[in-house]
């Protein structure tokens, strides 16, 4: 005959499920947190890339030889400009949106077709709604990245509620070349 099974063999099984579940609602926890990490990183990326962008507009639009100003045609324009006589450049290279992974932006028209601002193509909703610099206050509140607009306007913008607040239409995409 065998002997009798001991309880301890039954508390040994218990212990072990309940330590499985305490660290698979561990790693649960730390996907998140890491997930979230990721994005705001994300975030902070596009925020510092969308001012280069919008800095390289800006540089393009008021440097214009003999005072004329206008806007890029197109992105490579901020890459080397050819409207000198020597390479000038206003952007060291043409970056991917950090949220998309891609090297398509959104493209803002200025009334003249040229490019005056560049938003990310992207409809996720953004961690951030507040405590955006001076530039990016109008970012404040936003449903999505898309409405992150990366403009330079050489005039002082509309007020909250008007063309500012308006979501740029999808058919405004550009693909930028990868590097």
């Amino acid at each position: 005959m065998s002997p009798p099974p001991h309880r301890s063999q039954g508390f040994t099984l218990v212990a072990i499920l309940f330590a499985v579940a305490i660290a698979g609602t561990a790693l649960a926890l730390l996907g998140t947190v890491w997930h979230t990490q990721v994005k705001r990183e994300k975030e902070a990326e596009l925020l510092f890339v969308g001012d280069q962008y919008r800095r390289a507009i800006a540089s393009y639009y008021q440097r214009g030889p003999g005072g004329v100003k206008h806007y890029p045609r197109k992105l490579e324009d901020l890459l080397e400009d050819r409207r000198f006589p020597t390479r000038v450049r206003h952007l060291r290279r043409l970056y991917p949106d950090p949220i998309t992974g891609k090297a398509e932006w959104g493209l803002v028209r200025a009334p003249d077709g040229g490019i005056r601002g560049v938003y990310s193509l992207s409809e996720d909703e953004p961690l951030k709604q507040s405590n955006f610099d001076l530039a990016n206050q109008a970012f404040e509140s936003r449903d999505q990245y898309r409405q992150w607009l990366f403009e330079y306007v050489d005039h002082v913008p509309a007020p909250s509620g008007k063309a500012a607040d308006a979501m740029p239409p999808k058919d405004r995409v550009v693909t930028a070349p990868a590097r």
